[in-house]
């Protein structure tokens, strides 16, 4: 049985239609790269795998361990082993990560380590990413480099240990050495923990790190093509816009990157309004 069965999956972001027939099976142990330009779907599947109410699934199935998904809320999802590093990570004014991280695996992994204990495992993974030494004092991301919010949701990976990772673009807006620092630890995890990665981006330099078994374009909500690493290769020497033929309705115009995550970031600031009143860890 496969860790993942999405099957014809259709969804959209404010009645417009941006996924239109997923279909991906992903076991054990497996990495899987979606690489499309921006609009293509990429953040979408990755949001709706991880249950945000911005995207509604209009049609399809959700397999994860051989049960349903779609009827879990995302809190539900993580407790069954489902992670997602977002492309833009939030700032929570007045929530410490320390805090933030040890009442995640808490209710996730339902351990209850000591304060002194989970100090000393977040302090030696957070050095391992080259984050700052007074890290789990900081409020969650603030006064952080967009690199270094790219890792802290590395850090939390590790520390949750889920058995799939959606990965967004954890690449982006990073330079070559925080690539390759971000990837060993995703790298890492994967083989402490046998996990399966869906990593979503739109170039080929962090494939160079975290290899996949299976490369799968998307273009206009559909999977266009698969196959192997290779096929990155081929991306990068043709571009995607000598595949958008195999795309018949390439050309819809679906909802923006950018509206996307306002509404998103807009969604997760109302949340995060009421996340102070949690205690100290």
């Amino acid at each position: 049985m496969a860790l993942l069965e999405i099957k014809d999956l259709h969804a959209s972001i404010g009645g417009k239609s941006i996924l239109k027939g997923i279909t991906l099976s992903v076991n054990a142990g497996e990495v899987h790269a979606i690489m499309g330009p921006n609009g293509s779907g990429k953040s979408t599947l990755g949001n709706v795998l991880a249950g945000s109410p911005v995207a509604v699934v209009t049609t399809g199935q959700l397999l994860f361990k051989g049960e349903e998904l779609l009827s879990l809320s995302p809190d539900e999802r993580a407790r069954k082993g489902v992670f997602i590093a977002f492309q833009h990570p939030i700032e929570i004014q007045g929530l410490k990560f320390h805090t933030f991280l040890k009442r995640a695996v808490e209710a996730v992994r339902g351990e209850k380590p000591t304060v002194l204990e989970f100090r000393k495992t977040v302090a030696s993974r957070a050095a391992d990413l080259h984050l700052p030494a007074d890290f789990e004092d900081r409020d969650v991301n603030r006064g952080l480099s967009g690199g270094e919010k790219k890792r802290s949701e590395v850090l939390q990976l590790n520390l949750l240990r889920p058995s799939l990772a959606l990965l967004d673009e954890i690449d982006s807006g990073l330079d070559v050495d925080s690539v390759k620092t971000a990837s060993a630890e995703v790298n890492r995890w994967q083989r402490e923990n046998n996990g399966a990665v869906i990593l979503m981006t739109h170039y080929k330099r962090v494939l160079e790190f975290i290899e996949p078994d299976f490369v799968h374009v998307m273009l206009d909500g559909r999977i266009v093509k698969s196959g192997g690493p290779e096929l990155a290769s081929e991306i990068e020497a043709e571009g995607y816009e000598a595949l958008a033929k195999l795309s018949p309705r390439v050309e819809e115009k679906g909802v923006g990157k950018d509206e996307f995550y306002t509404s998103l970031i807009k969604l997760n600031k109302e949340k995060a309004d009421r996340v102070p009143s949690v205690g100290g860890g």
